[in-house]
C-alpha cells in the first residue's frame, strides 16, 4: 500500500513526504501508526526509499531504484491499450547460472515481473522490448558481460499467438481481470449514483453537495482501486494485441479501471494535500505536484518537437 501511494500520489509531490503525513493517510486505510513506520522502515532497508531528518522530523523520499519502479509501473498500470508489435521475439540469456539461490530467484522474480517468461534454465522470452530496461537490472545485480541479449524471428510451427499461450497462463490472467470486473463495476456504479452522475442508472438529477462522496471516502476507494489494479504488473506480461486471444477481458477492465480513477481523482486528492507536508525547502513541490497530479495519466505524453 505505501508503494501504491507513493506512485500514485507522493511522486507527482517532489517524491518525499513526512512521515506523519503517512501515518495519517494510512490509519484512513485501516493501518496503524507502528506499521506503518515498520514498513517504512522495511522499505528503506531494501533500497526503496531514503529517510532525511529535519530537527525531530523525519521524511521519506524515493530512492533512484524506487523511482525507476514506480515510474515503470505508472506506464505499465495506465496504458488503456496494448502496443502494436513488431512481430520479433526478444531473447535473454545469462551465461552462468548464480549460486546464490535467494539472488537467483530475485533476479528470475524482477525478470518475470518485467514481463519474460522462462523458456529455461538462465533463458528468457518476450514480445516487448524490455532491452534498456534489461540493461539497467543486469548492472544492478552484476550481470553485465554475463548475459546476452536477442531479437529473433519466429518461424514456428506453432503460431506466436500459440507461443504466447504456451508461456504465459492467458486464461488465468483473463479470469484476474473479470475477477476486477465483478469487484469493482458495480462500485463504480454505486459511486455514480451517489454523485449524482447522469450515465448511473436510475439517477435522474443531480446529488446535492451532502449527498456527495466525501473526499476521505474518494481517497480510501481510489488508492483501494490503484492497489487493486497494481496487481496484473505481477501477473499480465503486457502482451501485444497480435498475441492475445480476440476476447480479452483486460480492455473493459482497463475502461472500468479508468473510469472509476477519474471520477475519483479529484476528491481523493483534495484530501491527499490536506495531509501532505513536504520537507523544508520543498514547498514548492505542492503546487507542482497540484498540477502534476491532476494530469491524465491515461493520455501518452505530447512528442517533444
Amino acid at each position: 500500500m505505501l508503494f501504491t501511494l507513493y506512485g500514485d500520489y507522493v511522486r507527482h509531490y517532489g517524491s518525499t513526504i513526512w512521515v506523519g503525513s503517512l501515518i495519517a493517510l494510512m490509519t484512513e486505510l485501516g493501518f496503524t501508526p507502528p506499521a506503518v513506520r515498520a514498513a517504512v522502515s522495511r522499505m528503506t532497508r531494501q533500497g526503496w526509499l531514503a529517510a532525511s531528518r529535519s530537527g525531530r522530523s523525519s521524511y521519506y523520499a524515493l530512492s533512484p531504484r524506487g523511482q525507476e519502479r514506480i515510474d515503470e509501473a505508472a506506464q505499465r498500470i495506465f496504458k488503456l491499450h496494448p502496443e502494436r508489435w513488431d512481430g520479433r521475439w526478444r531473447l535473454l540469456a545469462i551465461a552462468a547460472a548464480e549460486r546464490d539461490r535467494k539472488r537467483r530467484d530475485q533476479i528470475r522474480r524482477e525478470l518475470v515481473w518485467m514481463g519474460y517468461a522462462a523458456l529455461s534454465r538462465g533463458v528468457y522470452l518476450t514480445p516487448n522490448d524490455l532491452f534498456e530496461r534489461t540493461a539497467a537490472l543486469a548492472d544492478r545485480y552484476g550481470l553485465t558481460g554475463r548475459c546476452e541479449m536477442f531479437t529473433a524471428d519466429h518461424d514456428g510451427p506453432t503460431p506466436d499467438a500459440g507461443l504466447a499461450a504456451r508461456h504465459w497462463d492467458l486464461r488465468a490472467i483473463d479470469a484476474a481481470y473479470a475477477e476486477f470486473i465483478a469487484e469493482w463495476q458495480p462500485r463504480l456504479d454505486r459511486h455514480r449514483a451517489a454523485a449524482g452522475d447522469e450515465g448511473a442508472p436510475g439517477t435522474s438529477a443531480p446529488a446535492s453537495a451532502a449527498d456527495t462522496p466525501a473526499d476521505a471516502t474518494c481517497f480510501v476507494e481510489k488508492t483501494r482501486l490503484v492497489h487493486a489494479f497494481r496487481k496484473f504488473l505481477f501477473i499480465d506480461p503486457g502482451l501485444p494485441q497480435d498475441l492475445l486471444p480476440e476476447r480479452w477481458t483486460g480492455t473493459q477492465a482497463r475502461g472500468v479501471f479508468s473510469t472509476y480513477y477519474h471520477l475519483l481523482t479529484e476528491g481523493a486528492l483534495r484530501f491527499f494535500e490536506r495531509h501532505y507536508r513536504p520537507a523544508p525547502g520543498h514547498e514548492g513541490d505542492l503546487p507542482r505536484g497540484r498540477q502534476a497530479a491532476r494530469r491524465d495519466p491515461f493520455r501518452p505524453p505530447l512528442p517533444v518537437l
